[in-house]
């Protein structure tokens, strides 16, 4: 029995790595000069070029305009009557970090604890994942990679979605620090602790929390106190969770609350206010539109989605849709995100939703590039269509938030993307699935 057993696994072992080298993309993908034509150009950023030129030369965007010297060593791209813009960012994914949600040994989003800042989602960032060409093929091309697990997940990393190692594909390894707040409002029907009960077990939770940031200050002041001068004084012992807050603490890399309904985003607001100095933002918000004032007053971007049930049965079904619309006119910074792994590549169609119930076109194509570039710190390099800046761009036939549209070209770090993943192939596959009983 025992030997079958091993039989069983070695067998399930070498399906699994057969299964995934036939899900991974084998063309190599273009690099040099190009040169696109004729293009409607969405900058985002300097408005909308009809007829436009765009160069890439190497990594970068070399050019944006209308008129441009294009000699022999450029391969020319004819994008007449398509469109160009810039590639897409899913603000909230665990992309690369997920392959399988059901089985466990793919899954390398959590770690054990409740304070992880020291743990680092690029780290874990599988670069072959057949997830990422399917998510690319469809325009976007950077994420935000999250850990999920704990108060303090750890931190989440704005990875592009073509390169052979993390590291050639990362934009900033620490893209945002990933928190979770504690509720006062308690769990639901199923929660049977008193209203005395819940606050009394929330403010402990808080005040857990406030003590670990504490402790990260007096650690940062401790340091920097030994490295201005460090004759005469004992060097503090590192203290990898410590050292990790280090960046937090300074406003390098933001903290990403996870909230979701009106008293959460509340708490969340009123816990920000007495940690000044550093950079924040809302992940899920999916009652913002409760609070949307409050929210832009307290300078707090947004990331959100569309697609989920509204939180409250009596609310009404296009709350979810109008939701970014209505905190964006009122002042929210906005970005449009998946929240998921697999569908990372329907990011655009949940920008499309919000589109239509009150975002506006233009506005979902931002909540889309450069408003979640700024977000995270990146929009020197990626969310808009500028010379000088990373050739992350797509050429469609239309608008890219509607279903329909095909993207027709995808460019990541001025590479010229083999337009093809496991979907493509499957369906290729299967559409002439007879041809062998000829």
């Amino acid at each position: 029995m025992k030997k079958l057993n091993i039989f069983v696994v070695i067998a399930a072992l070498l399906f699994g790595l057969n299964a995934t080298t036939e899900a991974q993309i084998t063309e190599k993908p273009e690099f040099g000069k190009f040169a696109i034509t004729g293009a409607t150009i969405h900058t985002v950023t300097n408005g909308t070029i009809e007829g436009g030129v765009i160069l890439i030369d190497g990594n970068e965007i070399e050019y944006v305009g209308n008129n441009a010297k294009i000699t022999n060593e450029y391969t020319r791209i004819d994008a007449s009557g398509k469109h160009v813009y810039p590639g897409f960012i899913d603000g909230w994914t665990s992309l690369g970090i997920v392959e399988i949600s059901a089985v466990a040994v793919t899954v390398d989003n959590a770690e054990l604890g409740d304070f992880n800042p020291h743990m680092y989602a690029f780290t874990a960032f599988n670069p072959h994942s057949a997830s990422v060409p399917v998510t690319r093929v469809s325009g976007v091309t950077t994420v935000l990679s999250a850990p999920s697990s704990g108060i303090i997940a750890g931190k989440a990393a704005v990875m592009d979605l073509w390169g052979y190692s993390p590291d050639s594909m990362s934009v900033k390894k620490s893209g945002a620090l990933v928190m979770e707040l504690p509720s006062s409002t308690g769990g639901g029907w199923w929660d049977d602790r008193s209203e005395k009960e819940i606050k009394e077990e929330y403010q402990q939770e808080i005040d857990e929390i406030n003590e670990f940031f504490e402790k990260a200050r007096f650690y940062d002041r401790m340091v920097k106190a030994y490295e201005a001068d460090p004759s005469g004084k004992t060097k503090p012992d590192f203290d990898p969770r410590m050292e990790a807050m280090r960046e937090v603490l300074a406003g390098e890399v933001p903290i990403a609350i996870e909230v979701s309904r009106e008293q959460e985003i509340l708490d969340a607001i009123e816990w920000t206010k007495s940690h000044e100095g550093m950079e924040f933002f809302l992940v899920g918000a999916e009652e913002g539109w409760r609070v949307a004032e409050e929210i832009a007053e307290a300078g707090l971007p947004v990331l959100t989605t569309t697609l989920y049930t509204p939180s409250r049965d009596y609310d009404n079904y296009q709350r979810p849709y109008q939701n970014p619309g209505l905190m964006a006119e009122a002042g929210v910074k906005v970005a449009i995100v998946s929240d998921d792994t697999e569908n990372s590549r329907n990011a655009p169609f949940e920008a499309g939703y919000a589109a239509a119930y009150g975002l506006g076109q233009e506005e979902a194509i931002k909540a889309l590039t450069i408003n979640p570039a700024e977000i995270f710190g990146v929009d020197d390099k990626i969310g808009s269509l500028e010379a000088g800046k990373q050739a992350n761009l797509f050429i469609s036939d239309g608008n890219p938030l509607q279903p329909m549209t095909k993207i027709e070209q995808v460019f990541i770090k001025g590479y010229k993307i083999p337009m093809d993943s496991r979907h493509i192939q499957l369906y290729e596959e299967f559409l002439d699935r007879d041809a062998v009983n000829k």
